[in-house]
């Protein structure tokens, strides 16, 4: 029987300092745990005048050349006019879902660490592993949190996908958005709203506000409609919630955070008027053209150089590879990042079936094209409410004093429509009337139908890069960054250093005048094992946490610095599926699970010096370096207590 490596370096979940007198005697403290060693006091900064506000804007699952910006041809005037004062990064990155990602913001390290090693708890052997709990542990910072304890109001509104268990629930307790130092917090719980326009059923709790379960669109209920039509559309209520949190303490000489996590333009696909019939006709030309398109734009902006050479789609597959003979069977032996062909692993599973469009019919081609026209309208309806959180900030004179970031969470959402099967049928039936008339539009239903845009209009997405949302190709865990500093009025030149979304954290800190804590954890050895359940961590709040890794972005931004933000390598793994890259940055080693990637289980090379599209692997010709690069990876995995699945497969 084949057996998962086990690597977490830590056993347990953090001790509570008042706990520690009554630990097992397996466990032995190897330092005081007198007061002294405890001491980390909250920095009080030492500021005459208010430090900056922070907005941070965090779109659902958008891709990386959707808006006008970064090459689209979605109409996104008001993140046009942030870039004119402000600043493009093009080479920022993230987790490869939404989870992970967010996980990695508030805590500003490594979501294996804090408890997303999977997006939330992992349906595989790793279940129940440290690491792997599905939600924030108690082995992590929150941003939210130090900034609170440093003067600060902190205020969210959107999704929050790292915990749902509200304090006394059965769930859990502790999870919640108003329990990591959110002031004031209308949450998301889950990944995915199933209906932008509300209609939750009576005792539902996928929301809450302020730690207490509500109900959106529900008379009596924030957003609630009265008895009226219905008036609640996601993106728009959590625009003017994030603005009555804002002006809640207007005036009171603190600075705030407001954190706005947008669900657009997550699944299902809805938008209301005029925005769901903008783009009629937009779409018709198909998944090359539009590509195309956006590569050309890209080029003309300097989003990427001229000799670029963009990924333009995985091969046509008409019906669906079979997996292999073992598939699903206790006989299967798996290829994953650390068993290839080479030592007698050879099993994985089906592909997809995915079609180039002179291959669709009439209809499948309608249907297509309006998929992406309600996505559009729903980026464009995201573009106006950033324009109207903007503006109020100037209307209420904050916006100068305000440091303003927006990015996406992770890749296009590459869900297969029909989950991979030829979806034709579902296609042809959206493509006829009544469905046809009624796609994007409020049902008025609980649920509406899940209407997503499938693997090609993601790679049309992902442009100019390879793989989408769940993968470690640059398509995956690129994501667009604006940033504007506070004061500035003209547009600063474009920066292509390598960043991550935990270098936003520091950088809030920073912006913030607030250092991170940074007093070491007294050793707390397993006797059992020799590990030291401490190593590497700090004390915060009378708890034992995972510092924050990120690099403030400051210097780079304030054009005082043009050293790389990170000079070591940096490597992720998430569903088996893994990256490396070199310390140099120009190297990176890439794995993914046959069929989509390489049969024989061998991990990719790529010169991204040459080739950030990811079109030409490399490792037979550089057999050293993949070796190198692989072997990073293997210690990074142990440094984060990554476990490698046996059967590496997606979220899907």
């Amino acid at each position: 029987m084949t057996t998962f490596r086990f690597r977490r370096p830590d056993f347990r979940p953090s001790f509570r300092v008042g706990l520690i007198g009554a630990a097992v005697a397996s466990f032995v403290m190897l330092a005081s745990c007198g007061s002294d060693n405890l001491a980390d006091p909250t920095p009080t900064p030492v500021v005459a005048q208010k430090r900056p506000n922070i907005l941070y804007i965090m779109a659902d699952d958008l891709g990386y050349s959707d808006i006008h910006a970064f090459g689209g041809e979605i109409n996104t005037p008001n993140l046009d006019a942030l870039v004119q004062t402000g600043r493009i990064l093009t080479n920022h990155h993230v987790g490869t879902v939404c989870a992970i990602t967010r996980s990695m913001l508030i805590s500003g390290t490594d979501h294996h660490l804090v408890g997303e090693g999977t997006m939330g708890v992992p349906t595989d052997e790793r279940k129940g592993l440290p690491g792997y709990e599905g939600y924030l542990n108690d082995r992590a910072l929150s941003v939210a949190q130090l900034l609170k304890d440093g003067g600060y109001h902190t205020y969210m509104a959107g999704k929050w996908h790292i915990g749902s268990g509200i304090v006394g629930s059965a769930t859990g307790s502790g999870q919640t958005p108003d329990q990591w130092g959110f002031e004031h917090s209308y949450a998301l719980l889950g990944g995915a709203a199933t209906n932008h326009f509300a209609h939750e059923p009576a005792g539902s709790k996928n929301y809450t506000q302020d730690g207490k379960y509500v109900q959106p669109g529900q008379p009596g209920q924030p957003g609630g409609t009265g008895g009226s039509p219905a008036v609640f559309y996601s993106t728009d209520f959590y625009t003017q919630r994030l603005i009555s949190y804002i002006d809640s303490n207007k005036g009171d000489g603190k600075p705030f955070f407001a954190y706005a996590a947008y669900t657009s333009p997550h699944w299902p696909l809805q938008v209301p008027e005029p925005y769901l019939h903008n783009y009629v006709g937009k779409y018709d030309a198909g998944y090359d053209a539009i590509r195309d398109a956006r590569v050309a734009r890209q080029k003309a902006l300097g989003i990427i150089p001229q000799d670029f050479v963009p990924y333009g789609g995985a091969s046509e597959t008409l019906a669906a590879s079979p997996a292999t003979a073992n598939n699903g069977t206790a006989n299967a032996k798996y290829v994953s990042a650390v068993h290839s062909a080479a030592q007698g692993y050879s099993d994985y599973g089906p592909g997809y079936v995915s079609k180039k469009w002179d291959s669709l019919s009439p209809a499948e081609k309608k249907a297509q094209a309006r998929y992406m026209e309600i996505y559009a309208g729903m980026v464009e309806n995201l573009d106006h409410n950033i324009g109207l959180l903007i503006q109020h900030l100037k209307d209420i004179g904050e916006y100068d004093n305000t440091f303003i970031m927006f990015q996406s969470d992770n890749g296009a959402e590459g869900w297969p429509i029909d989950s991979g099967a030829d979806p034709t049928a579902t296609d042809t039936a959206n493509a006829t009337d009544p469905t046809y008339s009624q796609l994007g539009t409020d049902n008025g239903k609980q649920n509406a139908q899940r209407l997503q845009y499938g693997l090609r209009w993601a790679e049309v997405s992902a442009t100019p890069f390879r793989l989408t949302k769940g993968y470690s190709g640059e398509g995956g865990v690129s994501a667009p960054l604006i940033v504007h500093l506070p004061g500035q009025t003209e547009q600063k030149p474009t920066l292509r250093e390598f960043t991550h979304v935990t270098d936003n954290t520091a950088t809030f800190l920073a912006i913030a005048q607030i250092a991170p804590p940074t007093t070491p954890a007294p050793a707390l050895i397993n006797t059992l094992t020799g590990v030291d359940q401490n190593k590497g961590k700090v004390v915060y709040n009378n708890r034992y946490v995972y510092p924050i890794t990120g690099q403030s972005l400051l210097p780079l931004l304030k054009d005082q610095s043009t050293a790389p933000v990170h000079s070591a390598s940096f490597g992720d793994e998430a569903y088996g599926r893994g990256y490396l890259r070199s310390a140099d940055g120009r190297w990176k080693a890439l794995w993914t699970e046959p069929p989509l990637g390489p049969v024989d289980g061998h991990w990719e090379l790529y010169d991204m010096s040459a080739d950030r599209g990811e079109t030409q692997d490399v490792s037979t010709q550089n057999q050293s370096i993949i070796d190198g690069l692989v072997q990073q990876w293997n210690d990074y995995m142990t440094s984060v207590g990554g476990v490698e699945p046996l059967r590496p497969k997606g979220y899907y």
